[in-house]
């Protein structure tokens, strides 16, 4: 059954009740890509979010085939998986309200932007200018450093917009009268609340390696170069693993970070498609542009699929290193 649904999911497109095609096969889903279409995101942003799109598909197939066997009767899955998709809708601007938290004075930023800012928080910035003029990287190390920086700061993001839904529910939350919804609303709310402390546990321990790395240098025998794969290897660390557990681990990880390059090379091919073809199109030649439309829709495709692929890997990562003693985030 499992392989049933992963095969219709990857290998076939999914149809409406009208027999059109479509992209997803959950309606919501379907709605969000649309919208998404209308709003004329970025082409890398537009592949990233058909990944996170597919990787919510897939977990809610799974869920409502659970469901079905009677599973997760207390819905804290089904909960987890609504969080995920607002999270989604956030991350990409859907979610109906202009984009305040990085002004909000009770977030993790409270500061205004000054010119030279580069990741929207002081202690960053502060950290970056300090590894800019140690002298002790190289440029090629400057780069990894910066995306280690930028990762960082997407994960703040990602523990704002938590925050966010937390305090929407909170609100909610007030106005319940039925005692037993309001018990079924408490259980939510108490893994909404764990969810934000183990996010903050892991930028604070995210922050400590960023300071620490620019007090230091990089070591010569530093293991990883991607910032998804170093927080990957850092966590399995400190779990409970064994050491061969570890090892195995380890060379998985090496497979892991060339699926996460290659997916990169793409998402870069992808944004030079999209300029030419904006180009190409600007001069009016249909025969240059139906080729340059075909390549940018090849890649466009080649990217969503690289991106499922990465992120499904990066989600069963997380969950081999969880279940050994770590709670963990999956976005």
């Amino acid at each position: 059954m499992a392989g049933k649904y992963t095969k219709e999911m990857n290998e076939q497109k999914a149809s409406d009740k009208n027999n059109n095609q479509v992209e997803f096969r959950i309606a919501k889903l379907n709605q969000v890509w649309e919208k998404a279409i209308r709003m004329q995101l970025a082409p890398v942003r537009l592949s990233e979010l058909h990944s996170d799109l597919k990787i919510q598909e897939k977990d809610e197939l799974q869920w409502k085939k659970l469901k079905a066997e009677g599973m997760d009767e207390d819905g804290e899955r089904e909960a987890k998986l609504r969080r995920n998709f607002n999270i989604i809708l956030a991350k990409y601007g859907m979610d109906g309200k202009k984009d305040t938290r990085t002004l909000d004075s009770n977030r993790l930023k409270d500061h205004d932007v000054k010119e030279g800012d580069t990741f929207d928080d002081p202690r960053l910035d502060k950290l970056w200018n300090k590894a800019k003029t140690s002298g002790k990287f190289s440029d090629e190390e400057l780069q990894t450093l910066q995306r280690e920086f930028l990762h960082h700061k997407d994960r703040i993001n990602e523990y704002n917009i938590v925050m966010d839904t937390v305090s929407r529910t909170e609100e909610i939350h007030k106005n319940v009268i039925s005692p037993l919804e309001g018990d079924t609303k408490e259980h939510v709310l108490h893994q909404k609340h764990s969810d934000l402390k183990q996010r903050m546990r892991d930028l604070n321990q995210g922050f400590e390696r960023l300071r620490k790395i620019t007090h230091e240098g990089y070591s010569a025998d530093s293991e990883f170069k991607e910032p998804r794969v170093i927080e990957l290897w850092e966590m399995a660390k400190r779990s409970n693993l064994s050491e061969d557990e570890l090892d195995s681990l380890k060379e998985e990880l090496g497979h892991f970070e060339t699926k996460v390059e290659k997916h990169q090379h793409y998402q870069e091919q992808l944004e030079l498609s999209h300029q030419k073809l904006k180009h190409v199109e600007a001069l009016g030649d249909k025969d240059h542009i139906m080729r340059n439309k075909e390549k940018y829709n090849t890649l466009a495709e080649k990217a969503r699929e690289m991106g499922y692929k990465m992120k499904k890997h990066l989600q069963d990562l997380t969950n081999k290193i969880s279940r050994n003693g770590l709670q963990h985030n999956e976005l």
